[in-house]
C-alpha cells in the first residue's frame, strides 16, 4: 500500500481492521505509524497548534514498527500488530518522557513501561506519542497542563475535556484508533463526550494502575478511547487482567468484549435515574437521551425509573477524597529522587521552593485542600465523614444492580465541549464532573458514546455496569451505536 494509501486507512479503518491489514501485507506497520505522525502534523496536533500531544520519537516507532513485521508468525501476530497508539503522559513509558504535564517532572523518563503500556507492546501496538494533560490529572479542561491548554479538534475555541483532554482530541483527529487515558473522577468519559469518541473506564482493578502516576489511589484507573465502541472494546481486552506488580487489581475472569456485539438487547433492563435528570438539564442534551431510550427499548430493552439518592453529595465527597489522597501520593515530588530541584535555604528551603515552582495553581490548590481535610482536628469531619458518603453512593448503585437492573443511561456531561477560559471558578469547573464521578467513587464501570450533536457539537451518553460486568454494557453500547449510525455525529 502507498504512503497515501496509510493516510486514508489510518482514517478509515477501525484497529481491528488495521490490524488484519497488516496481517495480510497491504499495509507495513512503519508506512502506518509514519501515516499516524505524518496526520499529527497535518492537523496541527503540537504546541504551535492543536497542543494535543507532548512527546513523540519517530525513529523509535520505526523501531518498533520494524520489530512487529519479523514477528509476522503463526501465533505470534497480536491483536493490536502495527496499531498506532497513543498514551496519556501520566502512563509510564521507557521510550517517552512521563511528565504528567508538569514541570516538576519535565523531561522525566521512566526506567520501566506501566503494565498497560507492556501488555499494548506484547499486542503488537506501537505507541508513536504521549498527549497533553492537566497536570497530574487534576482537571476537566486540558487546560491546567504546564505545556498550555489542549484545543478541541472540532472546534479549537473550545476545551476538549480533561484531564484525558490530549488523548480523546488525538483519536477524534484521526492520528490513532485508541488511546490510553486515566479517570479518577471521569477523565475519560468527559473527554470522549467532548470530542466525539469513544470512552470506557473500566471497573476499579480490572486494569492494573502499575506504573499509572497516582493521583487518588482508590480512585485511579487506566481507560481507553476509541473511534468506535469496537475500537475501544480491542483496546480493553488488551489491557485487562491481573497482574501480581499490582494489590488492588482483581482475578476476575476477563470476557471477549468483541463478542457482545453479538448480544442482544432483549429483556434486558435499562435503568433511568432520575438524580441525572434534573429540571435545569439543558433540553437538547435531555431531547438527545430521550432519542436514546427511545432506540433502546426498540431493542427489546426495558427502560425503568430509578433513584441514586445519594448523587447530590458526590461533588462534595469527590473533592474530598481525591485531593486528600493527592495530598500524600504527591508528596514522593519533593526534589530529592528525581524530577526538578530547586535549591533553597537548608533541605525545607529545597522542598518549598522545588514545589513551588514546580507545582502549577490548580495541583497547588488541591494539595492544599487534601492536607486540610487530612489534618488532626479536621479528619473527622471530612475525610471520614465522606468515605461513609462514599460507601452511600456504593450502596445505591448495589440497591439498584441487585433490584434486576443491567445497566444505567445517562448524560455523560451537564453540557458540550466549553470555551477554552470559560470557567475560571473551580468550582464551576467541579461541577463538570456531576454525572462521571459516581461511578469512579462507587468502583463500577462505564463507557460513553456520542449519542447526537447540539449546535454542531457531540453529546455523550454513558451506560454505567455492575461491578466487572463490561460485557453487558459493551453489548448495550454495540447495539446502540449500530442503530444511532451517522445520526450520532449528525
Amino acid at each position: 500500500m502507498t504512503h497515501g494509501g496509510a493516510d486514508r486507512a489510518l482514517v478509515d479503518s477501525s484497529a481491528a481492521e488495521l490490524r488484519d491489514l497488516i496481517a495480510r501485507g497491504d499495509l507495513t506497520p512503519r508506512k502506518l505509524a509514519d501515516a499516524s505522525l505524518d496526520r499529527a502534523v497535518a492537523v496541527d496536533a503540537w504546541g504551535h497548534g492543536l497542543n494535543i500531544l507532548l512527546h513523540e520519537d519517530r525513529s523509535d516507532a520505526h523501531r518498533r514498527a520494524d520489530d512487529v513485521a519479523t514477528q509476522h508468525e503463526p501465533g505470534r501476530f497480536g491483536a493490536l500488530a502495527g496499531v498506532p497508539v497513543v498514551v496519556k503522559d501520566n502512563i509510564a513509558t521507557t521510550t517517552l518522557p512521563t511528565s504528567c504535564g508538569s514541570r516538576i517532572l519535565e523531561g522525566y523518563v521512566s526506567p520501566f513501561d506501566a503494565t498497560a503500556v507492556r501488555k499494548l507492546r506484547d499486542a503488537g501496538a506501537v505507541i508513536v506519542a504521549k498527549s497533553n494533560m492537566d497536570e497530574f490529572a487534576m482537571g476537566s479542561s486540558t487546560e491546567n497542563s504546564a505545556y498550555g491548554p489542549a484545543k478541541n479538534p472540532l472546534d479549537p475555541s473550545r476545551v476538549p475535556g480533561g484531564s484525558s483532554g490530549g488523548s480523546a482530541a488525538a483519536v477524534a483527529a484521526g492520528i490513532v484508533p485508541i488511546a490510553l487515558g486515566s479517570e479518577t473522577g471521569g477523565s475519560v468519559r468527559q473527554p470522549a463526550a467532548f470530542c466525539g469518541v469513544v470512552g470506557v473506564k473500566p471497573t476499579y482493578g480490572r486494569v492494573s494502575r502499575y506504573g499509572l502516576v497516582a493521583f487518588a489511589s482508590s480512585l485511579d484507573q487506566v481507560g481507553v478511547f476509541g473511534r468506535s465502541v469496537d475500537d475501544a472494546a480491542l483496546g480493553l481486552q488488551t489491557i485487562a487482567g491481573l497482574d501480581p506488580l499490582d494489590s488492588t487489581s482483581a482475578a476476575e475472569p476477563v470476557a471477549n468484549y468483541r463478542e457482545a456485539a453479538r448480544g442482544s438487547l432483549t429483556g434486558v433492563v435499562i435503568g433511568r435515574p432520575k438524580e441525572y435528570f434534573p429540571d435545569d438539564l439543558d433540553s437538547k442534551t435531555r431531547d438527545k437521551c430521550d432519542a436514546a431510550f427511545d432506540l433502546l427499548t426498540s431493542l427489546g430493552a426495558e427502560i425503568r425509573d430509578v433513584s441514586l439518592p445519594h448523587t447530590d453529595l458526590a461533588i462534595q465527597v469527590y473533592y474530598i477524597v481525591a485531593p486528600a489522597e493527592a495530598s500524600s501520593n504527591l508528596a514522593r515530588f519533593d526534589g530529592v529522587r528525581y524530577g526538578l530541584r530547586i535549591d533553597g535555604d537548608g533541605l525545607r528551603g529545597m522542598y518549598e521552593a522545588t514545589r513551588s515552582s514546580g507545582f502549577g495553581p490548580e495541583v497547588t490548590r488541591r494539595i492544599l485542600l487534601g492536607t486540610y481535610v487530612l489534618s488532626a482536628g479536621y479528619y473527622d469531619a471530612y475525610y471520614r465523614k465522606a468515605q461513609e458518603v462514599r460507601a452511600l453512593i456504593a450502596r445505591d448503585f448495589a440497591r439498584v444492580f441487585n433490584s434486576g437492573v443491567h445497566l444505567l443511561f445517562t448524560p455523560t456531561t451537564p453540557s458540550t465541549a466549553f470555551e477554552l477560559g470559560a470557567k475560571a471558578d473551580p468550582y464551576e469547573m467541579y461541577l463538570s464532573d456531576i454525572f462521571t464521578c459516581t461511578a469512579n467513587l462507587a468502583g463500577v464501570p462505564a463507557i460513553s458514546l456520542p449519542i447526537g450533536r447540539v449546535d454542531g457539537l457531540p453529546v455523550g451518553g454513558q451506560f454505567i455496569a455492575s461491578h466487572f460486568d463490561e460485557r453487558q454494557m459493551f453489548a448495550a453500547a454495540y447495539a446502540l451505536e449500530r442503530v444511532l449510525g451517522s445520526g450520532a455525529h449528525a
